[in-house]
């Protein structure tokens, strides 16, 4: 995603001490503050800058900091021949397909809106993985699951701030929908990549490969692209987005998991859409509309429903 579900692997939290689990807490929360942000920082630069050459620039930044990251703690593994062709397809999947729709998107609606259809993204992967055999919803889980689809239709539908389907916003709403379907094909298509390599593996390489496909993507809008027009507050956003929103974000999210679980770090990222809402009042204008916050209330309680039979039936 931008990175708020960058990684679901089915492990299990290292023993660590309460000071520990305190240290961890205390950067999760750092985590939820910079996804908040990172969808204003993006929204605010996309007015400035094309969303190909946009992304083109910031994920070869994420590459390097996961790099970065990966040298310090040894040598960078290599996938098996047999399984390298399954991890370009989800690469392209994760960071190309994705990263389309969510830029194309944010570049059509509401940061907010944007923050709180993409909340939805780990329910829409439990209901993927319950039709793929990998695991079974009980009751409560598929209300959850009802509940945040209805969520994200309150959210569509009153874009222009009653139901009724909005068009300032619908296109880039649908987008939304469009990514969050993608990064949920993608972390179900990854669940045996991720129990045979690790979260950390799969994402590094998921990550450089889409950062190649992105970059000769964007290619034709870097050339094109008036470079000293360029503010240093756009040129901030970039390096936010790319640096913090998904470089340091995704080894923060992956730290929680190792630590302190599946489902405590999980638990996070239903702050995300709240904050998020506030920052793109405060920062953008973005007042919040009656059905956003509704859809927005109806999605987090999904999730909440939801969330405890996928992370118990992982595995």
């Amino acid at each position: 995603m931008n990175g708020q579900d960058a990684v679901t692997p089915a492990g299990e939290a290292r023993a660590a001490g309460p000071a520990a689990h305190v240290g961890t807490n205390l950067v999760l929360l750092l985590m939820v503050l910079i996804w908040a942000f990172n969808y204003s920082v993006v929204k605010a630069a996309l007015a400035e800058l094309p969303p190909l050459a946009f992304n083109a620039l910031r994920f070869p930044l994420a590459s390097l900091v996961v790099l970065a990251a990966l040298r310090r703690a040894g040598a960078v593994p290599v996938p098996r021949r047999e399984h390298r062709v399954r991890i370009v397809m989800l690469a392209l999947v994760a960071n190309v397909v994705y990263q389309l729709l969510f830029i194309f998107g944010m570049d059509r609606t509401r940061a907010g809106n944007a923050s709180v259809l993409l909340a939805g993204t780990p329910v829409l992967t439990a209901l993927f993985s319950a039709w793929a055999g990998h695991e079974r919803l009980s009751g409560p889980a598929w209300i959850g699951v009802s509940g945040t689809v209805l969520g994200m239709a309150l959210i569509v539908a009153s874009g222009g701030g009653e139901l009724g389907f909005g068009a300032d916003t619908l296109a880039g709403d649908l987008l939304m929908i469009g990514a969050s379907v993608a990064w949920a094909l993608y972390t179900v298509g990854a669940r045996e990549m991720i129990a045979e390599y690790g979260p950390v593996s799969v994402t590094a390489w998921t990550l450089w490969i889409g950062s190649l496909g992105l970059l000769l993507l964007g290619a034709p809008a870097l050339a094109r692209l008036d470079w000293g027009a360029v503010s240093p507050a756009a040129w901030g956003g970039v390096v936010y987005a790319g640096g913090l929103g998904i470089g340091l974000a995704y080894l923060i999210w992956n730290t929680g998991v190792h630590r302190i679980g599946n489902t405590r770090t999980a638990m996070y990222s239903n702050l995300v859409p709240v904050v998020a809402l506030v920052v793109a009042w405060a920062w953008l204008g973005e007042r919040p509309l009656l059905w956003q916050v509704v859809g927005a209330t109806v999605i987090i309680g999904g999730i909440t429903l939801a969330r405890p039979a996928r992370d118990s039936a992982a595995g």
